[in-house]
């Protein structure tokens, strides 16, 4: 599942490399633009790394495009680009943590209910 996710991320920012401003750009161009590597583009297309929310922030101010725009399973909202964009500079493992704390807050909820 996450691998799927991670290719749609990838057709997404190939998509707009490729139509930006109706003509595309090289990797090499939006890899100036965002501030990282030709290299690392082609792997963010073919989903070989995974961009981090930092990185998906970059993009999506780049391509002038909501960061939800590569994120296709979730709707835009308020509450989602909220958090995202509060998320955008935590590491892997702060992510990790944050993911953790929020798998028992819905546990803890789903408890409560049962009782």
């Amino acid at each position: 599942m996450k691998a799927d996710i991670y290719r749609q991320i990838g057709a997404k920012i190939r998509k707009l490399r490729t139509h930006h401003r109706g003509r595309g750009i090289s990797q090499e161009e939006l890899a100036s633009g965002v501030r990282t590597t030709p290299n690392t583009i082609s792997r963010w297309e073919t989903a070989q790394y995974k961009p981090s929310v930092a990185d998906l922030e970059k993009l999506a101010k780049f391509f002038d495009v909501p960061i939800t725009a590569f994120l296709p399973s979730i709707e835009a909202s308020s509450k989602v680009e909220a958090f995202l964009s509060a998320t955008g500079d935590l590491d892997d493992e702060e992510m990790d943590e944050l993911t953790n704390w929020a798998l028992f807050r819905k546990t803890r909820r789903e408890l409560k209910k049962h009782r």
